[in-house]
């Protein structure tokens, strides 16, 4: 077998086959061809059966085109080959041994949606509302526990005691456990517990696995869970072949069950094992490398990679200060036209963002310029499902014959207007030839006249109180309040915000991100429409997705997260800022949170191939307030000698903005000199927060007029107050949506 296509550090990596090894590939080294290269090293000249092996890493995707270059690499049958998921390894090995754990062959293995009936019944059979406890945070707290390998009968160890402490949460588990096997199912994470189980339970088992793999390689391994850890550790403690690929300073999906802890105590647990590191990225321009590689160097828990190219200098890195987030995805489509202009195919092209709400302003800006753009691994902002479900509760407003967007709100949150109900709601409008919204103001108006219709008692209040908010923010409208103030009233009062919020999770918490954007998308057409509506607003994000259609070139649009194996010639990476990039959550948590954000951005930096422009706000629209987080603090571990610094004021005429933009110093603007050393501007310690509205304070309402606090909980973004007005009404108001004016 020829190696002479690889370099001396990736034959090494090929030749060194017996024993621990552990190859440390990083950004652009070229992994995937060296860990092919060591497959058919294997199989062609050590004469190791096909079926003596087992590669293991964490997509169909990949597993599939390692397979494919195997088949084109060698003339051996690698149908044999055992080259796949962690998940489908496991549910191969249970289906052959699921007698040992009282289970049939036939077993179901529950996708997230079955869980989650699951766990539904259970909180309804303990009485617990699901405003009270969501769903999703339960099933991520399962999933938290099978990541750390847990199941029931194991000792628990310290981490698992943790999870333990929540007393409520765990009893939920073990009748979720047990509702699963007497379903003769099993959950994706129950896969890999189900096989750990498996091989302690019966010794016997695990020694045929052993003996059946000779060799063991793991790809991607700086993302295994602990739980995926003990199953290869298991695996490979016969014949002690175990090849682990991967880069510590790639490890960013801590918030899914990685832990960087398997690389680093790698040596520990194999002590013998061999460390080869693959340092020559093959990728990117020397000053994009070299940047990013002191970037990382900030890292205390890494293994220690000196990255090196001799590919060319390369373009000086962009660092772009804007005057707001509107003028920052102004100058990434302008400059994106630039490229265009001078022949860059779109699909060379990509722009990242730290949350996937910050796609919003990107792709407004890129519909402006007519540029077709697709958004990788996620779905556009206007699209997504907590976006729409606002936008169709502004659509009923404005339009009450809009049956479609009254379909699409009229149980989220739920309120007891299922199914059943809707059918008989739509027969009936068809037979009366009305609207959706026409009948049940007609049913909340004359209830008597709807008694063949059949509706509980708890479907005519949720109606009544449907229509009644729809009703009150339509008078909104009539007296040209602003469409902030429509919006925050449908968020509130319909209750899908408490909804959204009792979802503890990372996605739940995406979700609320999203709104949190739209907010800022009222805002920002608030300020540059001389008599803003909701109509009108609806009529801007209309979209017009005729250009997408007529090319086949996209400007790719994605989180950092969903980069991670991609690689462009051209790279905007915008919104680093403090509190955005690193993110807010990570500067509370502490230096091992922020650790794994400088590698999230070091991701980001070394996607790039040829050019990097990295852009951030003096001033960004958050929850419709302009925040001034000042620039990310990973902008100053860049070396001077790598990098431009530019400074872009927008081209919109911006008179129209509200005083709070002319608290900031205008014409000020930063240097790459003293950016980072104005400590009193960018303080991110925070001083001890209190309540702004304490019970009995008399306040304002922008809306309702004069009323009296009786009672306040929370503080300063959580804060929530109860306030009485002088008819004796009484209403609940999140203090950072309410047009609040203390007396």
């Amino acid at each position: 077998m020829n190696l002479n296509f690889l370099n001396e550090s990736q034959k090494q990596a090929v030749l060194m086959t017996d024993g621990p090894v552990m190859i440390l590939a990083g950004a652009g080294s070229g992994k995937t061809r060296t860990l092919v290269a060591r497959i058919q090293y294997l199989l062609e000249e050590k004469n190791i059966s096909p079926f003596q092996v087992l590669a293991v890493t964490f997509s169909n995707k990949a597993a599939r085109e390692m397979r494919e270059r195997l088949a084109v690499n060698t003339n051996i049958n690698v149908g044999a080959l055992q080259v796949t998921t962690f998940h489908a390894f496991c549910a191969k090995v249970l289906r052959m041994e699921a007698s040992y754990l009282g289970l049939s062959r036939n077993f179901t293995i529950y996708d997230d949606g079955e869980s989650q009936s699951i766990i539904k019944a259970i909180l309804a059979k303990r009485g617990i509302n699901l405003k009270e406890l969501s769903p999703y945070t339960v099933a991520a707290y399962i999933d938290g526990l099978k990541n750390l390998g847990y199941y029931m009968g194991l000792p628990r160890n310290e981490d698992v005691e943790k999870y333990a402490e929540d007393r409520r949460l765990w009893d939920i588990f073990i009748d979720y456990e047990g509702e699963l096997h007497r379903s003769n199912a099993i959950d994706f994470g129950g896969l890999i517990t189900g096989v750990l189980n498996l091989f302690r339970s019966f010794p016997e088992v695990l020694k045929k696995y052993q003996n059946k793999y000779k060799y063991v390689l793991v790809d991607e391994y700086q993302d295994t869970n602990r739980a995926q850890f003990q199953l290869i550790q298991q695996l490979s403690e016969l014949h002690r072949n175990i090849c682990v690929v991967g880069d510590e300073d790639q490890s960013i999906y801590s918030w899914r069950g990685a832990d960087i802890r398997n690389i680093l105590d790698y040596e520990g647990i194999f002590p013998e094992a061999k460390l080869i590191k693959l340092e020559q990225n093959y990728r990117s321009s020397k000053k994009i490398i070299e940047a990013a590689s002191e970037v990382i160097s900030k890292n205390i828990a890494r293994k220690g990679k000196q990255m090196w190219t001799d590919n060319d200098d390369g373009d000086h890195i962009k660092i772009v200060e804007c005057r707001d987030d509107r003028a920052e995805a102004e100058y990434v489509a302008q400059q994106i036209k630039v490229l265009s202009s001078e022949g860059v195919s779109l699909k060379d092209v990509a722009v990242f963002y730290r949350n996937n709400a910050h796609s919003r302003t990107i792709e407004d800006a890129l519909r402006k310029e007519k540029f077709p753009y697709r958004v990788v691994a996620g779905i556009k902002f206007y699209d997504r499902k907590e976006v729409k479900d606002m936008i169709s509760y502004m659509r009923v407003v404005v339009n009450k014959k809009d049956s479609l967007a009254l379909t699409r709100v009229i149980n989220t949150p739920a309120r007891g207007v299922g199914a059943t109900s809707l059918r008989k709601l739509e027969d009936e409008a068809v037979r009366l030839q009305l609207s959706l919204f026409e009948l049940i103001e007609k049913i909340t108006e004359q209830t008597s006249d709807f008694k063949h219709l059949g509706l509980s008692g708890k479907v005519q209040s949720a109606l009544v109180q449907f229509v009644g908010l729809i009703h009150e923010v339509q008078v909104q409208e009539e007296k040209n309040h602003s469409p902030t103030f429509s919006y925050e009233k449908l968020l509130n009062e319909s209750g899908y915000y408490e909804f959204l919020k009792a979802d503890k999770t990372y996605e739940g918490a995406a979700r609320l991100e999203n709104l949190e954007e739209l907010m800022s998308a009222l805002k920002q057409f608030e300020e540059v429409e001389n008599e803003p509506n909701l109509i009108k607003f609806l009529e801007t994000i209309t979209l017009d997705t005729t250009t997408e259609e007529a090319s086949g070139e996209l400007v790719s649009l994605m989180t950092v997260h969903g980069s991670k194996g991609l690689e462009y010639p051209y790279v905007f990476l915008i919104g680093a800022e403090e509190n955005i990039f690193p993110s807010y959550k990570s500067l509370e948590a502490g230096p091992t949170a922020l650790e794994e954000e400088r590698r999230l951005f070091y991701v980001a930096m070394t996607r790039a191939m040829k050019h990097l422009t990295i852009t951030f706000a003096q001033g960004r629209m958050l929850w419709g307030s302009l925040k001034f987080n000042g620039p990310s603090q990973f902008l100053q571990e860049i070396p001077s000698q790598f990098y431009n610094w530019i400074t872009y004021q927008t081209s919109v005429k911006r008179a129209e903005l509200n005083n709070s933009y002319d608290e900031f110093d205008q014409t000020s603007t930063y240097s790459n000199q003293d950016v980072f050393y104005q400590d009193k501007v960018y303080q991110v310690k925070k001083s001890p927060i209190h309540s702004n509205y304490p019970a009995g304070s008399k306040i304002l309402h922008a809306l309702y007029g004069n009323g009296i606090v009786l009672d306040s909980e929370g503080t300063g973004q959580d804060e929530k107050v109860t306030i009485q007005f002088k008819d004796g009404m009484r209403k609940k108001f999140m203090v950072k949506f309410a047009p609040l004016q203390k007396l």
